[in-house]
């Protein structure tokens, strides 16, 4: 049985392995930061995981199955993702990127069928390697090397995460600081960031000490605008989520213990609906 969000969120072994997923994430962002920037924000990470969706779901003998501009669309509006608007602009930058290409030179416009790049593919599998070793991290399984073992998977797994993150009201409606950096670019990774440098021995105090002290080179290493990312930092302070421990600026950063619950509840949510995906996929690999 796949592990739920309660049972992955109160594991003694949680919050080690989310912060080494944190870890491969910001590690992925440093390697690849224009395709990261895909996941700068939450809207545009549930916008890439509809089009990795659409893109593994079509059949090469259907030409309805296809990936189009409307397609996508389509599937963001029926799920309150974004608007049309944003959609149609996140598609275009895509394209822009190489992130995303066009099948062939024939077609037009919104319905001129579309693909993800073989190199966009290969780097969102280290994605679904953080968040396997994760599961297995937490309860000994051998989720990856099951999947290392199934080229065949990655087609069939994904769709079913991108269903199941539509779906999970505990990815989609966070607590109220984990709302306020989720619209802020790079915004998970400056979270990831903040708490991957937090001592798991300290996950107990009402102020929990991260490794952050200077904004400036915060912002230089994200490549955020640091008056931007200050801004968000004091709406964060006025929310008592975040503080310094002396002098502001210039001592290690703080998170609330609220700010930190909200966290591993939305990676709990989020690892549970990978799980399940997880599940549901090798059932379905067996029945072939």
């Amino acid at each position: 049985m796949p592990l739920s969000a309660a049972e992955i969120a109160r594991h003694p072994a949680a919050l080690r392995g989310v912060q080494e997923q944190a870890k491969a994430l910001i590690h992925i962002y440093e390697t690849s930061p224009r395709l990261a920037a895909v996941f700068a924000t939450q809207q545009r990470w549930l916008l890439a995981h509809v089009g990795l969706a659409l893109h593994f779901r079509r059949d090469p003998n259907d030409r309805r199955t296809e990936m189009t501009v409307a397609r996508f669309i389509e599937v963001v509006r029926r799920h309150s993702v974004a608007s049309r608007n944003t959609a149609e602009a996140f598609v275009k930058e895509m394209l822009h990127y190489n992130i995303a290409e066009y099948i062939s030179a024939s077609g037009d416009g919104r319905a001129h069928p579309l693909r993800v790049t073989k190199g966009t593919i290969e780097t969102f599998t280290g994605w679904i390697y953080a968040h396997l070793t994760t599961l297995d991290r937490i309860d000994g399984g051998n989720r990856l090397e099951s999947f290392l073992e199934r080229p065949a998977m990655l087609p069939i797994l994904q769709p079913l995460i991108a269903d199941g993150l539509l779906a999970s009201e505990g990815v989609r409606e966070p607590g109220q600081t984990f709302s306020l950096f989720i619209w802020l670019n790079n915004g998970g990774i400056v979270m990831d960031w903040l708490m991957s440098g937090i001592d798991p021995e300290d996950v107990h105090l009402d102020r929990i000490p991260t490794g952050v002290i200077s904004i400036s080179e915060f912002a230089h290493w994200l490549k955020l605008s640091r008056t931007h990312l200050a801004r968000k930092l004091n709406d964060a302070e006025a929310l008592g989520s975040i503080g310094w421990v002396g002098q502001r600026g210039h001592s290690v950063m703080w998170v609330s213990r609220q700010f930190f619950d909200e966290y591993m509840a939305v990676q709990a949510a989020k690892l549970a609906v990978v799980d399940e995906a997880f599940e549901a996929c090798i059932s379905a690999l067996k029945d072939r």
